[in-house]
């Protein structure tokens, strides 16, 4: 990341400021960047005092604690650029850019860097693939994917399409927020064709934290791309005073659901530095998720609310009568833990797993 050796004013939601390139720094402060698409949406959603926290840069980044890697990525890659923490799923960083940086991203270390953690060597990869036949799916994620051209995505599935034991490819992207028309591409349809051709299934994991984001643009390429066999899941970041409502987002996983886009995960906010103030506590998480199932039909609630832990993904189911705050691992490096409901202590304010008492 590069910044002017010199004083500079930056504009926050707050009002200006002046900073320097090493406070930003050390600060992990990511630059500020985001559509003119987004900006419309944002202002024409009428939701724009929410939207604003997801891409604004805000004083409270400076006082926000925290770790870079709060899932022990750099402890779960295998060849540079691609991770492997779970038996059958093996994750790609192809780009360190995005069409706008979150402020709440839990890969400050990687967006917008020039950054040494994207894969670079995929013959590499793909003799590592080769070799973990228990491997059935790679996630593409960054920064995002549909930053790339068509065309090197395509040579990236030139290394993937050929292993007979994968049997989908996915990969995640906030583009549909900030740049439908990205989809619009004539070339992306030959790309999935090439997938559902190779007998895999091609499944984007779209990136809507709010119905505000839900533009008519974006609504009309998936429904396209859904009528020529992509499959669409949808995962969102519980953010506080952005969707920390449970009618806000039933009303997001209600939409995603009629446009075909499966609501999969509803995410604990991470304690990342520089993002830990979007964070809400268990308690509140637990009260909005189990408001959002009082507002849809069966047929709607697909999501499960999740803490992607350093130990594996915990579905936190309920905060008991007792005192105790009950989970169980929905993904986990052992598999002998998959689904083993276990519990802690609630202690109160308690945002992550590391928070509540071991006991």
């Amino acid at each position: 990341m590069k910044f002017a050796p010199t004083d500079a004013v930056m504009n926050f939601t707050e009002g200006t400021r002046v900073v320097t390139s090493s406070e930003l720094r050390a600060n992990r402060i990511t630059p500020y960047k985001r559509t003119d698409f987004y900006r419309e949406q944002m202002t024409n959603s009428g939701y724009y005092d929410q939207l604003k926290y997801i891409v604004e840069p805000s004083f409270e980044e400076f006082e926000s604690p925290g770790s870079l890697d709060t899932s022990g990525e750099h402890d779960n890659t295998v060849v540079p650029g691609f991770q492997h923490k779970y038996a059958q799923t093996g994750l790609l960083l192809v780009t360190d850019r995005c069409a706008s940086y979150c402020r709440y991203c839990f890969r400050k270390r990687i967006v917008g860097e020039d950054s040494e953690e994207i894969a670079t060597d995929f013959a590499h990869i793909t003799r590592y693939i080769d070799g973990h036949p228990e491997m059935t799916n790679v996630l593409l994620s960054g920064g995002d994917p549909f930053v790339l051209s068509t065309a090197k995505l395509n040579e990236i599935l030139d290394h993937l399409l050929p292993i007979p034991h994968l049997e989908s490819i996915r990969i995640g992207t906030k583009m549909v927020a900030y740049e439908p028309k990205r989809f619009e591409d004539p070339t992306l349809l030959a790309l999935f064709q090439r997938i559902h051709e190779a007998g895999k299934a091609a499944v984007i994991v779209t990136h809507f934290d709010h119905i505000g984001e839900i533009s008519s643009d974006a609504e009309r390429n998936i429904r396209s791309l859904r009528a020529r066999g992509v499959q669409f899941l949808n995962q969102s970041v519980l953010l506080a005073r952005v969707n920390d409502d449970p009618e806000i987002l039933a009303k997001t996983f209600a939409k995603c659901h009629q446009m075909g886009v499966r609501p999969y995960y509803l995410f604990q906010g991470r304690p990342v530095k520089g993002a830990s103030h979007f964070q809400v506590s268990l308690r509140h998480g637990l009260e909005i998720a189990h408001g959002i199932n009082q507002r849809l039909s069966g047929i709607e609630k697909t999501f499960k609310y999740i803490m992607s832990h350093y130990t594996g993904k915990i579905e936190i189911l309920d905060l008991g009568a007792d005192g105790r705050v009950y989970m169980r691992y929905h993904q986990n490096k052992a598999p002998e833990k998959i689904g083993k409901i276990f519990s802690r202590p609630h202690r109160e304010g308690a945002c992550w797993l590391d928070d509540l008492p071991e006991g």
